[in-house]
């Protein structure tokens, strides 16, 4: 088996009955893990005789989105995998032609596709670099690098273009099960958000070269599966305090103002929610 498909559900079985039914279309010989989170809504189970192609998991808790994936990864047969989310569509027979690319990589980490919403907008998170105290208050208050500089979303990498990187987002990620299971696969103590990054930079620091490939794209539909309330913003922002703590111990004057920026950022956006 050379490739395992990942899909961890939660609430939005519409989305990932599109998901599967693109699968369908355009990927050939794949195994498909989908694993359900405690989803309040079962109507995902109805996919169970629609896609008999597929292997359903259904947790008994919501475990969080990185140990869903870990757990699965853990069943999983073939010697890539690909962590997709359930919102999101494949766009053309490419994955045999992504295989080959990494095949040929030396040191290859992990690679991801340009990513479109439904509107046809190029989601620049496709593409980013790893968080320091610079680009991370780019990200959180401000874009005052709007050319081909490198900034947090990589503005000197081109949209269609195919470069190394050193982040790719988690709702499409190949790697090697082997080497994914190697550096300890996601990082368990983010529940969501932050783990791809952590699992990106995890992939650097032992070596491996991550790559976007912006030749080939999926739809991403941004968000939908995502209620932008307190819960989501503790768990973001809580997402980011993990990664400070965890690779700026030995930089505290860094560690002090990125937790300061994450604190105001925090604020202001509760203030939003009213």
């Amino acid at each position: 088996m050379k490739l395992s498909i990942i899909i961890v559900n939660y609430n939005v079985t519409d989305l990932l009955r599109n998901c599967l039914v693109s699968i369908r279309k355009f990927v050939k010989d794949c195994e498909v893990i989908v694993i359900d989170n405690f989803s309040s809504d079962v109507s995902w189970k109805n996919l169970i005789s629609e896609f008999p192609e597929v292997r359903f998991i259904e947790n008994l808790e919501n475990e969080g989105f990185s140990k869903a994936n870990n757990k699965a990864v853990k069943t999983a047969n073939g010697e890539y995998i690909l962590l997709l989310n359930p919102d999101t569509e494949i766009e053309g027979f490419y994955m045999a032609e992504l295989l080959d690319f990494a095949d040929a990589q030396e040191n290859f980490g992990a690679l991801g596709v340009r990513m479109h919403d439904a509107n046809g907008v190029f989601l620049p998170e496709s593409k980013r670099s790893v968080p320091d105290m610079f680009n991370s208050f780019e990200k959180l208050f401000v874009n005052f690098r709007k050319n081909n500089s490198k900034s947090y979303y990589r503005n000197d990498i081109s949209e269609f273009e195919i470069a190394e990187t050193e982040v790719v987002t988690g709702a499409f990620l190949l790697a090697q099960k082997e080497i994914y299971e190697k550096i300890g696969g996601l990082d368990e103590r983010y529940f969501m958000y932050g783990e791809d990054i952590d699992l990106c930079y995890t992939f650097l620091k032992n070596g491996y070269r991550n790559f976007y490939y912006g030749k080939v794209s999926i739809l991403h539909h941004k968000g939908e599966s995502t209620e932008k309330n307190e819960i989501y913003l503790k768990r973001f922002y809580g997402a980011m305090n993990i990664f400070v703590d965890k690779y700026y111990k030995q930089k505290p004057f860094q560690k002090f103002i990125l937790k300061i920026g994450l604190k105001i950022k925090y604020s202001i956006e509760k203030v939003k929610l009213g």
